[in-house]
Order: structure tokens, then sequence, then C-alpha cells
């Protein structure tokens, strides 16, 4: 399995209209290669840097397998995609905002046997939870940031 992004390279950083301090929009992210008997997809992206813990700012499932990828600032999704709640309490994108220092966001999109029988609002605890036993691969994009005159 395939995860790209043209916004930025993996382990690098991440460009500023991505982030808080810019648009606060998603990346374009596309996928390829989902191994055999893959039902749906789940994208988690989230900051293990965060001084409070891991702070989630994206959590997307039941995508089902026919979409390629996700275009930048995507506003509309197919009925079936599902939102998890963040750590702001939201179910949407919350572009990378750190508090202290540069940290590092990870986009991590698994490929799943199965599509998940949870509801928009889920946590990424439940989604994980829900995932348990039925993760056939997954694939990681990680990008650093730190807000300007840091």
């Amino acid at each position: 399995m395939k995860l790209k992004n043209s916004a930025f390279k993996h382990e690098s950083l991440i460009p500023v209209k991505y982030t808080c301090n810019g648009n606060d929009i998603s990346p374009p992210l596309s996928w390829s290669e989902l191994p055999e008997g893959t039902k749906s997809l789940v994208l988690i992206c989230d900051d293990p840097d965060a001084p409070m813990g891991t702070w989630d700012h994206w959590i997307l499932f039941n995508i089902p397998i026919s979409l390629k990828g996700l275009e930048e600032n995507i506003q509309e999704f197919p009925d079936a995609v599902c939102f998890g709640c963040n750590s702001w309490r939201r179910n949407d994108y919350g572009g990378p905002c750190p508090p202290d220092r540069e940290h590092r966001y990870f986009f991590t999109l698994y490929a799943l046997d199965k599509t998940l029988d949870l509801k928009n609002g889920a946590t990424k605890e439940a989604v994980l939870k829900a995932m348990k036993n039925h993760v056939l691969e997954k694939e990681v994009l990680m990008g650093r940031y730190n807000q300007p005159g840091r």
C-alpha cells in the first residue's frame, strides 16, 4: 500500500497553508496498491509530541475503497465516510499548531477487512478498538512543523 502527498515529502516540513498559521486546510493525499480483501479505509492524523499527550487532528473512517485520495481542502465526501472527533472536539481537520517547538504529524492510512459499525463523532480510541484484528496493512506519512518565530 502506498500513501502519497503532493504538498510535502515524508519527514519534511508541512507548508504553512495546512497549519493554524495559514489557511488551516487539509493537504492533498492519494493512495494506491491497497491489499486484497480491503473493504474500507481509515485515516488518522495525530501529533505524538503534544505536551498533554497525543493530539488528534483528523479522523476519517469507512472511507470507500473506490476513493483514491482526498483533494486539498476537501469539503465534500462520499456519503459512507464518517468523521471522528478530534482533540478540539470537532469532526473535521485541524492543522498543525504546536505550542512549544517543532512537532511531528503522522498521517496514517489503514486498510481494513470490514467497515466499522460506528457513527460520526466516534473518538480515536473507539475507532482503534473497532479496527482491532481487522487491519490488513497500514502506511504512514509524517510531516514536521514549528510555528514561525519559534
